[in-house]
């Protein structure tokens, strides 16, 4: 039976910066994952440049149950940090709007840098490894693996969510955590596109690959601004994949399709000046036609001269065009969400280290546990600050 101070199931972003952080401080680290190769969600994530995180982090990024739970971390381990963490490794990066950072080369440089600390601070990685079971010992904890019966002091499950199954993702990290009694909330798909339904798929479905900047807000009261991309299957794009994470099945969303005009306004002087302009043509010059004619067709507006449209058709437009109320039918699932929402309730954690409140020795970091970062970086940065919590834990 081998013997480590240290067992972290899980060789993605949380799992290998928290190896890293360990073996630095002199514990045998061995890190297990089932997948051929380390890091897969890295090297794809950000169109395979990595957004790997934000300028501007902020607690009020992250959705969580406790949202308290994640100020600790956060605090003791800033993006700016990380940055010098790159920088020393000489990997350049870029900014991109909203304090977002990528590589400027390839993701596989930010997958690099958490191996090469990995390496340095003598961490062992073994992949292509199964976890048949778990058993809580005398002392710390015995996995029987596909690779033999491993005994550790300290377990640390950095297993991920179940976005993107076909990268290995599984619900492995829940298991472990219901196996040791804590509580675990309902998961759904996080980030993620959503999809027409089919009246909708119809009249929407030929614009595929239309992009528009608008402001969306859910039901909730959460808005974002960005930019929405039509497509096959419904919408997409920064704004989109936003709301989603803050949506509920059934629920409308509310698009604001010209966030940047008073829209009241501008059509009244259009009125003025052009009263025989037609709505089609009135609206074109502020939309794209193609999405004009789509959009005035499934709210039901006839297409005549602006001073023949009626006092409450003229309010009914304003509304539509500044909250459009809009019923998806769903979303695209884990198949192409970028993160899970819910996951390891954090009452049952420290927010100091991570650590499993009722299971000495147990650990839980980055998306395993129920915290959800915006788009834009966050979710690495979540990864990096409690993985650093928890490998500078005094009980790990």
């Amino acid at each position: 039976m081998q013997k480590v101070d240290v067992i972290i199931i899980g060789a993605g972003a949380a799992g290998l910066m928290c190896a890293a952080t360990a073996g630095y401080r002199g514990k045998q680290v061995l890190v297990l994952d089932n997948a051929k190769k380390a890091g897969r969600k890295i090297l794809i994530s950000g169109g395979g440049k990595c957004n790997f995180t934000n300028l501007k982090v902020e607690p009020r990024h992250y959705l969580c149950q406790n949202p308290h739970f994640v100020k600790s971390a956060l605090a003791r381990y800033p993006s700016q940090q990380f940055i010098e963490l790159i920088e020393r490794h000489g990997v350049d990066y870029e900014e991109r709007k909203h304090g977002q950072l990528f590589a400027l080369n390839s993701a596989k440089d930010i997958l690099d840098v958490l191996l090469t600390e990995c390496d340095w601070a003598g961490v062992e990685i073994r992949l292509k490894t199964e976890i048949n079971a778990i058993e809580k010992a005398e002392t710390g904890f015995v996995l029987q693996t596909s690779s033999g019966t491993l005994h550790c002091d300290s377990l640390v499950v950095a297993t991920g969510g179940l976005s993107m199954p076909k990268l290995g993702a599984t619900p492995f990290g829940y298991q472990i955590a219901k196996q040791f009694g804590l509580n675990v909330l309902p998961t759904c798909a996080g980030l993620v596109p959503f999809t027409w339904h089919q009246t909708e798929k119809n009249l929407f479905e030929p614009l595929s690959g239309i992009s528009m900047p608008v402001a969306v807000r859910s039901v909730s009261g959460a808005e974002f601004k960005e930019d929405m991309l039509l497509t096959h299957r419904g919408l997409s794009g920064p704004v989109m994949l936003q709301i989603s994470s803050y949506w509920q099945p059934g629920e409308p969303i509310y698009i604001n399709l010209l966030p940047e005009l008073d829209v009241e306004q501008a059509l009244n002087t259009l009125r003025e000046q052009q009263p025989k302009l037609s709505l089609k043509n009135a609206l074109s010059r502020l939309l794209v036609k193609r999405f004009v004619e789509a959009w005035l067709t499934h709210q039901k507006f006839q297409d005549c001269p602006l001073n023949q449209i009626s006092h409450s058709e003229w309010g009914r437009l304003i509304q539509g065009l500044c909250c459009w109320p809009l019923v998806m039918n769903g979303t695209e699932g884990y198949r192409t969400a970028e993160v899970t929402l819910g996951g390891v309730d954090t009452n049952e954690l420290s927010s100091k280290d991570m650590s499993a409140k009722k299971v000495p020795g147990l650990f839980f970091i980055g998306e395993v546990m129920d915290v959800t970062g915006w788009l834009g970086g966050f979710n690495f940065q979540w990864a990096w600050a409690s993985a650093v919590a928890c490998g500078t834990s005094e009980s790990l």
